[in-house]
């Protein structure tokens, strides 16, 4: 019989490199603990990179030009984590603004508003933060507006630069006139008023 560390590994070796695994995807194949060991032992032998706790990367590899492992960004990591919550998530604040080039500083808290579960994880040198909040402030269909509209609050009424409006104009044009204004009734009065000429 096949130990739970070769069913593991042959599991992960029929799939693609770059696929982010949880611990939670093997529990069919032992006892937690059992799992944990064997993915503690399938990083040991340079299979797997532990990303944070129960949380692991089948890398990609770059050899042409010599970059190494291939990781996937925060946001990345979190929209996986979101989708094993079959939660929804949104960036806020500084990461909005990065997000959408709005500013080059790339935060070290990373903060999420998300319908599942708060918590806080972290991974290299930032930490991810999970803050719940109501359902129908995640409810938009252009996610596009939703990180227009995190990046404005954390800019702030009346503190808007012609340089950055340009770059949100260039940002909305990346969804579908449609969506945007379905999601227009979501959004500050404000933030409307900055918006609707910006998609005309």
């Amino acid at each position: 019989m096949q130990s739970i560390v070769s069913k593991i590994e042959k599991s992960i070796k029929k799939r693609q490199r770059g696929k982010i695994y949880f611990t939670s995807d093997f529990v069919s194949l032992g006892s937690a603990e059992a799992v944990k060991k064997s993915l503690f032992r399938l990083e040991k032998s340079g299979l797997l990179v532990r990303l944070a706790h129960g949380i692991y990367l089948y890398p990609k590899i770059d050899k042409k030009l010599g970059l190494g492992i291939l990781y996937p960004s925060v946001e990345e990591v979190a929209e996986k984590i979101a989708k094993r919550d079959k939660a929804r998530i949104v960036p806020t604040g500084d990461y909005a603004l990065n997000v959408l080039g709005l500013s080059p500083q790339v935060p070290v808290n990373v903060v999420f508003l998300t319908d599942g579960v708060s918590r806080k994880i972290k991974i290299y040198n930032q930490n991810i933060l999970f803050k719940y909040t109501a359902p129908k402030n995640l409810a938009y269909k252009s996610r596009v507006l939703m990180l227009v509209v995190a990046a404005l609050k954390e800019i702030g009424e009346g503190n808007i630069t012609d340089d950055e409006l340009q770059k949100i104009k260039s940002a909305l044009i990346r969804d579908s006139k449609e969506n945007i204004l379905a999601d227009l009734s979501l959004v500050p009065a404000w933030i409307r008023k900055i918006i609707t000429p910006l998609i005309k």
